[in-house]
């Protein structure tokens, strides 16, 4: 029997603690906005996760800028970020694969950390 999908809350919830176990990684919300922080610097937008229209967004270039982008629903993050590779990503069309969007944010954090904190995760 297929296991059934977890919920947009579930996914949300993996994802938030998963950014926040990053190194040095902090919850903060500036604008109103729920947000991971790396040393003041955003890797992770992380919309409240109590509905089906539940998104994050993610810095991603490379290889995972169109894949992400081709996800149903997903677009440019709003503000010009989408220019700089920001992409939002709706959970409810991708809460089956939570561990893609681990790598994806391991990724956003990779991206905006220093190097010498970043390095201090294994590949």
């Amino acid at each position: 029997m297929a296991r059934a999908a977890p919920s947009v809350r579930a996914t949300w919830t993996r994802l938030r603690d998963f950014a926040l176990g990053l190194p040095e990684a902090v919850e903060e919300f500036p604008w109103g906005d729920r947000v991971a922080k790396v040393r003041k610097k955003i890797f992770i937008f992380m919309g409240e996760g109590t509905g089906s229209d539940a998104t994050i967004a993610l810095k991603l270039i490379g290889d995972a800028h169109g894949p992400a982008l081709s996800l149903p629903g997903a677009k440019p993050t709003a503000y010009n970020l989408g220019k700089a590779g920001w992409v939002s990503i709706p959970l409810a069309a991708v809460r089956a694969h939570p561990e893609l969007l681990e790598e994806w944010i391991e990724l956003s954090y990779r991206l905006v950390a220093p190097k010498r904190l970043s390095a201090t995760i294994a590949p």
